[in-house]
């Protein structure tokens, strides 16, 4: 079963069961504050859970909550308490903790979207150059489900395509793809944060060096 109609949710439907309970529902804006939208988020959890105790939960987190510079965001905390709760209240789970996703459409917001529409439009943009981020194409969330789901039980997993690509790295095979160049400043600026990853994760993108991960990304999804 899936819960959700969003990006992550659209991805999962070639491996939907009914033994699995997807719950890819939830606050996908990072910046939002309102009570309500993330309660609305918890109340759908706790019904869901508890109607469906004989499925293994699949529960969607972020990578965010790495970050110490966001400790004390709305997002960042209602996260860690969904995460609480599962621990808490389900026999059967396992917590992905995602990175930036690239994918087709989505939130406009994303690094990736952002980027390519600020290369695409010809707007001048900040690259802060101490900034690495952590990505992970859409597809393969699906991809390491269907492959290691079953045998994982219990468990906060960090998924993200394990390598700290910095802005330059990004922009550059961005402009290859687009055969355009981008105008932007640098600012020695911007952070990161290290995160530990799975064995699990590790042996998934054995086989892709971080030169042809990004390159698959852009002929994807630019």
């Amino acid at each position: 079963m899936i819960i959700g109609n969003g990006l992550i949710a659209s991805s999962l439907k070639n491996i939907d069961s009914e033994d699995m309970l997807f719950f890819a529902s939830g606050v996908s804006n990072s910046l939002e504050t309102r009570s309500s939208e993330f309660e609305r988020e918890f109340s759908l959890l706790r019904n869901t859970l508890e109607n469906n105790r004989d499925s293994k939960l699949i529960y969607f987190s972020t990578l965010s909550i790495n970050d110490q510079s966001k400790q004390n965001s709305h997002y960042v905390l209602h996260k860690k308490e969904i995460e609480d709760y599962i621990r808490e209240n389900s026999e059967n789970y396992l917590i992905l903790r995602i990175g930036n996703i690239v994918g087709k459409g989505g939130n406009p917001n994303t690094l990736f979207n952002y980027l390519k529409a600020q290369i695409s439009n010809s707007n001048k943009f900040a690259l802060h150059t101490k900034a690495r981020r952590l990505l992970i194409d859409i597809d393969d969330i699906a991809s390491f489900l269907d492959l290691n789901c079953a045998q994982i039980k219990n468990k906060t997993i960090n998924f993200a395509y394990p390598y700290y690509y910095n802005l330059s790295e990004i922009i550059n095979a961005i402009q290859l793809k687009m055969d355009k160049k981008a105008t932007f400043e640098e600012v020695n600026e911007g952070d990161f944060y290290k995160v530990t990853f799975d064995e699990n994760i590790n042996n998934f993108f054995s086989k892709t060096t971080a030169e042809d991960y990004i390159k698959i990304l852009t002929e994807k999804y630019i």
